[in-house]
């Protein structure tokens, strides 16, 4: 058993090194849904494996011990936070797939004529950056369109002004 799990923790960080590969992501979908969900006082291997990603990702420079204290907590509702997700500190199925991603995950797409909170947050991040100028209406229009063209463009994504997968990921780069 314990082989088993330090060979799963070599293919998880081997996974999140290489994460434009759309096999890892398929990777990370399985693995994810087969993990504990984890919480403040949550122990153990599983721990131990989010805070390998966490700091891999930047967001956990404390022990890696197997123990969810505070330190641990913060650091999920920060990656939460980054990638979109409700930044409740709970690592459930969507934040362990976000984990071994690398980014958001389950993000509608939106385009010109959709509306609602997703596109909220999309003019919200593009406009902390500079890419937007219009209200924070919720309303995907033409000046939303050219803020995510502009930055598909920045990015060297195809510009389609859709916001899929790949923009979304790089939504989540940005500070927001």
């Amino acid at each position: 058993m314990y082989t088993e799990e330090r060979s799963l923790n070599n293919e998880t960080m081997a996974l999140v090194a290489d994460t434009t590969s759309q096999s890892s992501l398929a990777f990370a979908e399985t693995t994810a849904g087969n993990k504990p969900t984890l919480q403040r006082g949550s122990t153990g291997q599983a721990v131990k494996e989010l805070q390998q990603l966490l700091y891999h990702w930047g967001y956990y420079s404390g022990a890696i011990d197997g123990i969810f204290g505070i330190q641990v907590h913060n650091a999920v509702k920060g990656y939460q936070h980054r990638v979109f997700l409700q930044e409740d500190g709970i690592v459930g199925p969507i934040t362990w797939q976000a984990l071994y991603s690398g980014a958001p995950v389950n993000m509608p797409v939106v385009m010109k004529g959709s509306s609602g909170n997703a596109v909220k947050i999309v003019q919200n991040v593009l406009k902390m950056n500079g890419y937007y100028f219009g209200s924070i209406d919720g309303f995907f229009g033409t000046m939303t369109d050219v803020a995510v063209r502009q930055l598909q463009l920045s990015k060297a994504l195809p510009q389609d002004g859709i916001v899929g997968y790949k923009t979304w990921h790089a939504l989540s780069k940005l500070p927001h």
